[in-house]
């Protein structure tokens, strides 16, 4: 935990990221793993993907937003990917003909953040922005998925979630293991039957809250995983660590699970050989691509949530 706490204290310091953001090294980094800065390049990136036979979570870069103008450029950019994604064949296809009680099949979604809904400016204007959202993604056919930010937001994004659910089912949102509260999070989201992506955590968080140490974290994570596995409704298992993956793909196995009633979720660039190996075994893969020119928060936090990332980020520079 020692390297993902330097690398996210580093990271935070303005002269880091200015060094980051404009240097030429990290630049083939960067592009390498964010679909580019606008929507319609991110689209070209999906259509790769897609072609092999791997689902897409399309997430829009940005959170916190300052202003409330900010946060309604941000629903309109949500807004514009909802109705641009409804175009895209794969999904055109998809919606045409959905499978009966298999939302989850989609091939292409979106994720947001609701402080880029505005939560930091108010509640009500962050949860009517987001209620916008779910309106013309369920016109669609589609799902919307909430990421999860810091602690501070995860009990108003638990809360908001279960406000909007008696009209809005065609959402989710992701835990985080490094978390005390997450298994009891965990079960309120089975309760209600919502779609959870269970990650491992990638902020920086006090010791009050969160495992301070990996292999806490990495037992939390396993056994947060197999309850979604077994009581779940179509869990997103999002990691690259191939051990862990190993070890479920074991457990459903054992437990008799169906491989379509859950997916593994990756990160756009980074272990494309592990994606493509998990859908010719027949599990279903969804890869998060992010576009955008806010992407320097998340791009530290890829490398801290895993520093073994960086190696990942190394070699595919020199990989196909």
């Amino acid at each position: 935990m020692f390297t993902r706490n330097l690398i996210l204290k580093t990271s935070s310091l303005k002269p880091v990221e200015r060094m980051v953001r404009s240097s030429a090294v990290f630049r083939p980094l960067v592009s390498r793993f964010i679909a580019g800065d606008s929507l319609e390049e991110s689209l070209k990136a999906c259509d790769v993907v897609l072609a092999k036979g791997i689902k897409v979570t399309l997430d829009y870069l940005g959170e916190n937003t300052a202003t409330e103008a900010e946060a309604l450029a941000a629903k309109a950019t949500y807004i514009q990917m909802l109705d641009r994604i409804a175009t895209v064949p794969a999904f055109a296809a998809f919606a045409k003909n959905p499978p009966v009680g298999k939302i989850q099949a989609d091939p292409l979604n979106i994720s947001i953040k609701l402080t880029q809904c505005g939560l930091d400016q108010g509640e009500a204007f962050a949860e009517a922005n987001y209620r916008e959202v779910l309106s013309v993604a369920a016109k669609h056919g589609n799902f919307v998925r909430l990421d999860m930010e810091a602690s501070d937001y995860t009990e108003r994004t638990l809360a908001m979630i279960e406000r909007v659910w008696p009209e809005f089912t065609n959402t989710g949102t992701v835990l985080q293991s490094y978390l005390y509260r997450t298994d009891e999070d965990l079960e309120r989201m089975i309760a209600i039957g919502a779609r959870v992506r269970i990650v491992k955590g990638a902020y920086l968080e006090p010791a009050a809250v969160a495992f301070p140490d990996k292999a806490k974290v990495d037992d939390a994570y396993v056994r947060q995983a197999k309850r979604l596995l077994t009581a779940g409704f179509y869990p997103a298992i999002a990691t690259q660590d191939e051990v862990i993956i190993n070890e479920l793909k074991t457990f459903v196995r054992k437990e008799s699970i169906e491989k379509s009633s859950f997916e593994f979720q990756m990160l756009y660039g980074i272990r494309r050989d592990l994606q493509e190996g998990l859908v010719a075994e027949g599990y279903n893969v969804r890869v998060y691509v992010p576009f955008g020119d806010s992407w320097y928060p998340y791009f530290t936090r890829r490398l801290a949530e895993r520093p073994a990332n960086m190696m990942f980020m190394a070699k595919s520079l020199f990989k196909g």
